[in-house]
């Protein structure tokens, strides 16, 4: 079989049909990682957990991902990229099922890391069997497809978790997988089994893997229940933050003189492309911000239901589909640096524009920040994929995509972390500014005339007082991440202006 033109042994229709089903692949993982978002709050409620813990759900399933992703190169060649693909399916189906029947907080994260160790590989397998199915002069619009499906998935995310959650349950947010699942299978088995890859023995960075798995799980669970344990107060997050410490310096130490790494941080050495990642998963932790914390919100404090909020959420991705192509065509004609710093003053701007939300607010005014901020999301990162990709050398760019990727979601499960915690830290300071302030005298009489008693007065009051130190916490954060989002804005210019401009997207 010459390896150049194996397209030829797919015909047209198993084409098709195989594109539909690697897409949908595709669209089910990337999905995963938004269709939560909005369903924490009845999550929370039903396990009978707080709404930080809640968060797990998120940060284990990125986590578990991040680390599963530098491996699939190795899996593909020494197992084959279709055997891979089809035993992460099954794994992502079997583990979704899984989700669905937990029934406790402990099992359903268990469920989520399964997940995550599946859905990783998934992503790049995807690309890889596409651009083996099809010629070269078609993998352009093949591409384009997947692409799609990329940028859809967290537009339907939020919404059909929310409608899913207040109409069924939330474990049918994991139940929906199955159908995917089975069809993915059933449509790539048999007809793409003659362009499966051949397996190669390669040797393989056990010791960094082990390494990477420590200090990253170390960091994770310390990031998760350290609020609720007073943080390095408590000697089990202490050692978490030492062993994640010390972890990390023996893992750069060893992956920088393993012949074979996992991670190959020798590609920090391009000024351009170190500037680039750390720009994109700085950008990412702090658009976690408002992904994680306005669902929330807006169902513990304003009372909408999870298809509301996922909706509101959902409209950042339809802004953003309208601008996209625009893209492309800008980042030839003007540096793309300068695209990437006006994206990020762009998105702070819109960021401070909710730090004087309020208890009162519209759903219209809630929803416009989210649409403004589409705008500048495609341009921020396809333009910072670019310039990273643009740094290194094509020989290169395989290591590079894989560990930016790895540090993207590693940002964005650290980033949902600490954007919880210091939510919840401003919520109980808000709360106890206001409690020392109140005077309530008045409202005290008025209940009582209302014939409420002196229990269901102060109920009432603390109700008021959490809802309001909520919102108050909600606009600190937003006023954190808009300013660390300006800032960012001028970081980018340390970086040197690619040698190539080609633009860059995916997941």
């Amino acid at each position: 079989m010459a390896e150049d033109a194996i397209w030829n042994h797919v015909t047209g229709r198993q084409r098709l049909l195989a594109t539909i089903a690697l897409a949908s692949a595709n669209f089910m993982v990337v999905l995963d990682m938004t269709v939560a978002n909005v369903s924490v709050p009845h999550i929370s409620g039903n396990l009978g957990i707080s709404p930080s813990q809640g968060t797990w759900v998120i940060t284990s399933y990125a986590v578990a991902e991040a680390i599963c992703v530098p491996l699939t190169g190795w899996l593909a060649q020494r197992f084959g990229t279709l055997r891979t693909y089809l035993t992460c399916v099954l794994g992502f189906g079997l583990f979704s099922v899984l989700c669905g029947l937990s029934v406790t907080l402990g099992m359903l994260v268990a469920c989520r890391v399964g997940q995550g160790l599946c859905g990783g590989p998934l992503i790049p397998l995807t690309q890889t069997l596409l651009m083996r199915i099809y010629p070269p002069e078609k993998r352009g619009q093949a591409m384009g497809t997947w692409a799609m499906t990329t940028i859809m998935a967290p537009v339907f995310g939020p919404i059909l978790g929310g409608y899913i959650s207040d109409n069924w349950s939330w474990h049918w947010i994991f139940f929906i997988n199955v159908p995917a699942v089975l069809f993915c299978v059933m449509a790539t088995y048999s007809r793409l089994r003659p362009i499966e890859t051949p397996i190669v023995k390669l040797p393989i960075d056990r010791v960094g893997i082990a390494l990477m798995i420590l200090w990253i799980g170390a960091l994770q669970i310390m990031l998760d229940i350290g609020r609720e344990h007073d943080w390095f107060a408590d000697p089990i997050v202490l050692l978490l933050g030492i062993v994640a410490l010390v972890g990390l310096i023996v893992f750069v130490i060893w992956e920088l003189t393993e012949e074979h790494p996992v991670v190959d941080l020798r590609i920090f050495r391009y000024h351009g492309y170190t500037i680039a990642v750390l720009t994109l998963a700085l950008g990412f932790s702090l658009y976690m911000a408002g992904i994680v914390v306005i669902p929330q919100w807006m169902q513990l404090s304003l009372g909408y239901s999870a298809t509301q909020a996922g909706i509101a959420t959902a409209v950042t991705g339809v802004s953003g589909l309208l601008v996209a192509r625009s893209v492309a065509k800008l980042a030839t004609r003007v540096d793309p640096r300068m695209l990437l710093s006006l994206a990020f003053l762009w998105i702070g701007c819109v960021t401070l524009l909710r730090i004087n939300w309020t208890t009162d607010i519209d759903f219209f005014h809630l929803a416009l920040p989210q649409a403004l901020l589409g705008l500048g999301m495609p341009f921020f990162f396809i333009m910072s994929t670019t310039i990273a990709m643009g740094s290194v050398p094509p020989q290169q760019a395989t290591s590079a995509a894989g560990l930016q990727n790895f540090l993207r979601i590693i940002g964005m499960a650290a980033g949902t972390s600490i954007v919880m915690t210091y939510w919840g830290d401003q919520a109980r300071v808000s709360g106890s500014e206001l409690a020392g302030k109140l005077n309530t005298g008045a409202a005290d009489t008025a209940l009582a005339q209302a014939g409420f008693s002196a229990d269901q007065t102060r109920a009432l009051i603390a109700q008021l007082v959490d809802k309001e130190a909520l919102t108050l916490a909600t606009d600190k954060v937003f006023l954190v991440a808009g300013l660390l989002f300006c800032v960012t804005s001028i970081f980018i210019w340390l970086a040197p202006r690619p040698r190539s401009v080609t633009v860059q997207g995916g997941h």
